[in-house]
C-alpha cells in the first residue's frame, strides 16, 4: 500500500451499526467523510469497478453513494426488497451487480441504466448469507444458512450444489483471483477449500475437495484470498484473523489485538502485504502480513464495524 492517497487512488470505507459509513485517508487514519446510512446496519459493501460509487447493502435496501460528491446522502436508494440484503458485488466491467439476501434469493441487477432493475433471480430454499463471483464472470457461488453452497452458471443456467457440513451455516465464500481455489467458512469455525478446474467456455467448473481446516474455535465470519493468490485469511468471533498459506494451507500468522472482539470483515491490500480488519470494538486496523503487527487504527465509529470496502491500486486512465 502506497504512502499517500493522492487523487483518491486509495479508497477505504468502513460501515458500522451506528448507521454511518466513513471514508478514510488510509495512510494517516484521518476520517475524510461520513455518509448517512439510516434505518439499518450495512451488511456488505463494494466499490464499483470504475471507482465512482460505493454500494451498501442493508435491511430491505441497496444504496449507492457517489465517491466524488461531497453529499452524505445516497444518489440511488433502492428499497423494493424484502428482508436483509447480505451480499453484493460487481461484474468486472460494471455492467451488472449481484446480490444475495434473507429472502432466499440471489439476484442479478442490470446497471446499464440509472435505475436499478433485476434481470435474473436464482431461488434457493434457505436465507442467503454470502455470494461470490468466479473470475470467469459466469458462475455465481451462493452460500446459505442451511449449509448449502449453490453454483449457478448465469449464462447456461447450469446448477450444482455442495454441502460441506450439514446444518452448519455457510458464513462466507471466496475464490482466489487465479480461479484455482474456492474456500468457505461456517458457523462452527471450519474452513473448507476446494481446487477448481474447468469453468472455461461451455464447461462448468469442477470442484475437488482440497482441505478441511479447523480454523477457529468460534463462529467463522469471513474468508478472503490475497490478490497474489498465495494467502487466505479467515476471521472469527474468537477475536482473531488468521492467515493461511495456499501452498499447503498451513497457518502463517494470527492477527490478534486484545481489544478487537469479533472480527466482522477483512480486506487485503493490492500488493498482498497488508490486511485491514473491522471489529466489534468499533475500530478498523491496518496490519502487516509479514509481522502480524498493527500499523494503523481507524477510530471514530460509535458501534461495531460490520463491513469494509477497500481499493488501493491505481485506476487506469
Amino acid at each position: 500500500m502506497s504512502g499517500n492517497d493522492v487523487g483518491n487512488q486509495v479508497i477505504l470505507a468502513t460501515a458500522s451499526y451506528d448507521h454511518t459509513i466513513k471514508l478514510w485517508q488510509a495512510h494517516s487514519g484521518i476520517c475524510q467523510r461520513t455518509l448517512k446510512h439510516p434505518e439499518s446496519q450495512v451488511n456488505a459493501m463494494e466499490i464499483t469497478p470504475n471507482r465512482q460509487q460505493l454500494a451498501a447493502a442493508g435491511y430491505q435496501h441497496i444504496r449507492m453513494y457517489d465517491l466524488k460528491s461531497l453529499s452524505e446522502d445516497p444518489v440511488i436508494n433502492f428499497e423494493g426488497i424484502s428482508k436483509n440484503v447480505t451480499a453484493l458485488g460487481f461484474q468486472e466491467d460494471g455492467k451488472w451487480m449481484f446480490t444475495g439476501g434473507e429472502d432466499c434469493t440471489a439476484k442479478i441487477w442490470d446497471l446499464r441504466s440509472y435505475n436499478l432493475h433485476v434481470s435474473r433471480i436464482f431461488q434457493v430454499n434457505s436465507p442467503v448469507t454470502c455470494a461470490c463471483l468466479h473470475p470467469n464472470q459466469a458462475e455465481l457461488f451462493v452460500g446459505d444458512q442451511s449449509g448449502v453452497i449453490h453454483i449457478w452458471d448465469i449464462k447456461t443456467e447450469h446448477y450444482e450444489q455442495l454441502i460441506p457440513e450439514a446444518d452448519a451455516n455457510i458464513q462466507s465464500i471466496a475464490i482466489d483471483p487465479e480461479g484455482t481455489y474456492m474456500a468457505a467458512v461456517n458457523n462452527l469455525g471450519k474452513a473448507y477449500v476446494w481446487r477448481l478446474s474447468g469453468g472455461t467456455g461451455e464447461s462448468p467448473t469442477t470442484l475437488t475437495p482440497a482441505r478441511s481446516i479447523h480454523a477457529h474455535n468460534k463462529y467463522a465470519l469471513k474468508v478472503r484470498f490475497s490478490p497474489d493468490s498465495t494467502m487466505m485469511v479467515t476471521t472469527s468471533a474468537d477475536h482473531t484473523a488468521r492467515i493461511w498459506k495456499t501452498a499447503d494451507f498451513s497457518q502463517m500468522t494470527e492477527l490478534n489485538e486484545s481489544n478487537q472482539r469479533w472480527v466482522w470483515d477483512v480486506a487485503f491490500s493490492a500488493d498482498s502485504q497488508h490486511i485491514i480488519t473491522g471489529s466489534s470494538d468499533n475500530v478498523a486496523r491496518l496490519w502487516s502480513v509479514e509481522s502480524g503487527e498493527v500499523k494503523r487504527e481507524y477510530s471514530g465509529h460509535q458501534k461495531a464495524i460490520s463491513a469494509i470496502a477497500f481499493k488501493d491500486v491505481l485506476y487506469p486512465s
